[in-house]
């Protein structure tokens, strides 16, 4: 057990107004001779509030089972949740009990505990709500039909109407989705044209939601759960751990004037993902096999940057392509990545050792490949039209620019373990710019 560290907004980075506030509170309510109030967060803004003796002494998997028993959980919780500090500048960091990066999903729908379930459900529907996890609208208004069977109760045609639902559309769909076409330039520039009617959406989903006769409304409640978090399970970035950050814009205009884009940066288990913090759409999506990364430090004229390098095209020519993430964070994103290698690594070899065991002529078992989504446009697909690379092709010793130029790869930490390891890629015949 140990304490996980993330600093939201830090310096001026872009963060949804609600997190900005949520960072701003202090775990310390008060101190006396012999004890200390501290309030513990959940992600609903629930404060817990132990009465905790010699503090600077309690160790975290003691202030974990402190905040168990509060919360009468059930001893699975110890690797459900874990507790993160969570600060803009780790000045007055807020203590707050969230679901644990490093726990499988797979293992979510094997828990029975309500309670359980139902914190787990707590934060994936915020991370839903406040577009942390990029959802297109069939699957939002999926997500949102459960959260108005929880809440609401099972559908009833002469309760729950459009005009219902539509009075609290902010409790069931993420925001950006309400606020969409509510600015004065918006309606003026679509005068005219018809908005979306979500709550109509959301009440059809309403309707469909499946109930079963033979159980009572405790495990009713259960199944919703799980249905919520089954379906949040498709999202490739659910459970990750976000860090906030900017890239470059691709230059744009006469002048190829760029500037800045706000992005979050979400890690798990799986990979790393990019995502639009104003869009709330992926603008890049990487499994571990399929990148390279780097973290280098600030001089006096450059900032902390995590480098992340993968395959593409440019003009039709397979390249090597570079990504920029400014961050405060980029070394607290490098070590997790390195850390989810690590542990992928081991994985494999337990499951390859446990398999030879069993079975010593099955062969070595093969990573599962993502299918790939159905939609075109869904918020899910990397846009990588949408971001400004650095484009290279190595061939051997030497590095073939594809504009702009650079002058060699740096990069020395790769996933180095298996086939599906990512590699460079190799020049073609034909003759491209050398440097």
């Amino acid at each position: 057990m140990f304490v996980c560290l993330q600093m939201e907004g830090a310096d001026g980075a872009a963060v949804p107004p609600s997190l900005a506030d949520r960072s701003h509170r202090s775990s310390i309510s008060s101190m006396c001779a012999r004890s200390v109030d501290v309030l513990v967060y959940l992600i609903d803004d629930t404060v817990v509030q132990l009465s905790v003796d010699s503090l600077m002494s309690v160790t975290v998997h003691e202030l974990h089972r402190i905040v168990r028993d509060a919360l009468q959980l059930p001893e699975c919780a110890m690797e459900v949740f874990t507790l993160w500090l969570i600060s803009p500048l780790l000045d007055e960091p807020s203590l707050q009990f969230r679901r644990n990066v490093f726990f499988p999903k797979r293992r979510e729908l094997q828990i029975e505990n309500e309670a359980v379930l139902r914190l787990l459900y707590e934060e994936a529907k915020f991370n839903i709500l406040e577009g942390r996890y990029p959802c297109d609208v069939e699957d939002c208004e999926q997500l949102g039909a459960l959260v108005c069977r929880l809440q609401l109760g099972p559908y009833d045609q002469d309760q729950h109407t459009a005009c219902a639902l539509k009075e609290k559309l902010e409790a069931f769909l993420p925001a950006h989705l309400c606020r969409r076409g509510h600015s004065l330039l918006t309606a003026l520039w679509k005068r005219g044209a018809k908005q979306p009617a979500y709550e109509q959406g959301l009440l059809q989903a309403y309707q469909t939601v499946r109930e079963e006769a033979a159980c009572d409304e405790p495990e009713a409640l259960r199944q919703h759960y799980r249905a919520y978090l089954q379906r949040c399970h498709q999202l490739p970035y659910y459970g990750c751990a976000f860090f906030y950050g900017e890239i470059d814009k691709p230059a744009q205009g006469f002048l190829h004037r760029g500037g800045r884009k706000a992005v979050s940066v979400a890690i798990s288990l799986e990979g790393v993902y990019v995502m639009d913090s104003k869009e709330k759409h992926v603008l890049l999506g990487l499994r571990f096999q399929e990148l390279s990364w780097d973290h280098t430090y600030p001089d006096e004229e450059e900032e902390h940057i995590l480098w992340l390098e993968f395959d593409g095209e440019n003009e039709g020519i397979l390249v090597n392509k570079l990504l920029k993430i400014y961050s405060k964070q980029a070394e607290l994103m490098s070590g997790l990545i390195e850390y989810c290698l690590e542990l992928n690594v081991a994985a494999e070899a337990s499951a390859l050792e446990n398999s030879t065991l069993q079975s010593p002529t099955l062969p070595p078992l093969a990573s599962k490949q993502r299918p790939k989504l159905r939609r075109q446009n869904s918020v899910v697909c990397s846009r990588i039209q949408h971001l400004a690379t650095i484009d290279y092709i190595e061939d051997g010793k030497e590095i073939k620019r594809v504009k702009p130029k650079r002058t060699a790869s740096f990069f020395t930490r790769q996933f180095s373990h298996g086939a599906a390891s990512y590699s460079a890629v190799q020049a073609p015949a034909e003759s491209l710019e050398q440097g």
